[in-house]
């Protein structure tokens, strides 16, 4: 089959590693299924395991890619739940064992992919096959953040930092959606302005002081935008962080943390469950991804060099 591998990792220079072309056809393990890739997304983990970071170095070569929608072989259309874990402990994330796929098994960026049958839900007829395919990763990671981790309330506010890539873009639509006021910071102008067509009900230059307090904020930027997120939260206020791309290692500013009484909550990914009651969200509310490239296969280096620069609005998607 053709496939999108990672043969090693380059933190300098990420597409040294990245090859198109052959690879070996899956092999289909008791209890998994074969799917047939419709269409596949890109997130930044992938890039992360080009620069030597989100895998072992023991695992490479491996087929990169987390998100896809496709075929069983019955003809079932499916999309791809991206978490492989253990579900009989209740939530697949806290397995101490789980992996997300293109870390210890071959990804999505090919023509088939296998995984275990618990990890395909059925694909409804209103999304199409690029669309399904941008929910595993970012889409399922915001509405965890949103409805499970936030503790957020109808006309609460929120603040989102950072605008333009995929988990900024799904938070944004769905904080919209579910009727949070929603405020969103960017270094960019047009990347606000990205924002204010998503949904966004204000938007700010990143650090900019803000017009009042907010309860809680979804971050992913880390060591850039940390201070400023500390100081945006109302007394009580909650900070749910899903990733750290500045850096991992701000000031805690402790202080400030017991004095307000403020929480910061992990987050990542989400579960099956979670990720059909997404689905059906996106039903109910007409919810849907916004692709900014659909490339082929062979020419899939172009959505890793618009994820690599961070040139990108929206998501980025693989049709092999």
């Amino acid at each position: 089959m053709r496939a999108v591998v990672a043969k090693s990792g380059n933190a300098e220079n990420p597409l040294a590693g990245l090859f198109i072309g052959e690879h070996p056809d899956p092999v289909v393990p008791d209890g998994w299924v074969r799917v047939a890739v419709k269409a596949a997304a890109l997130n930044h983990h992938d890039v992360w395991t080009l620069r030597g970071v989100a895998t072992a170095a023991e695992n490479l070569p491996i087929v990169l890619g987390s998100d896809a929608s496709g075929v069983l072989d019955d003809g079932r259309e499916v999309i791809v739940h991206a978490v492989i874990g253990d579900p009989s402990k209740g939530d697949e994330t806290l397995d101490p064992k789980r992996s997300l796929l293109s870390e210890v098994h071959n990804g999505t960026h090919a023509e088939y992919v296998t995984v275990p049958a618990y990890n395909v839900i059925d694909k409804p007829d209103f999304l199409s096959f690029e669309e399904a395919a941008c929910l595993p990763t970012a889409w399922l990671t915001a509405y965890r953040m949103l409805f499970t981790k936030s503790g957020l309330q109808k006309g609460d506010t929120v603040l989102i930092q950072g605008a333009g890539g995929g988990v900024a873009t799904a938070l944004i639509q769905l904080a919209h959606a579910a009727g949070f006021i929603t405020w969103v910071t960017s270094r960019e102008e047009a990347k606000r302005e990205y924002a204010k067509s998503l949904g966004a009900d204000e938007v700010f230059e990143s650090g900019a002081r803000l017009p009042g307090k907010v309860d809680a904020v979804m971050e992913s930027v880390g060591e850039a935008t940390w201070s400023h997120s500390m100081r945006s939260l109302r007394p009580g206020g909650r900070i749910v962080i899903c990733g750290a791309t500045s850096g991992a290692n701000p000031p805690a500013d402790l202080n400030r943390l017991f004095f307000l009484q403020l929480e910061v909550v992990g987050s990542t990914m989400g579960t099956r469950a979670e990720f059909e009651a997404l689905v059906k969200f996106m039903g109910e509310t007409g919810l849907r991804p916004h692709v900014q490239k659909v490339v082929s296969l062979e020419d899939a280096q172009i959505a890793y060099e618009l994820m690599i620069s961070g040139d990108v609005l929206g998501k980025l998607v693989i049709v092999p």
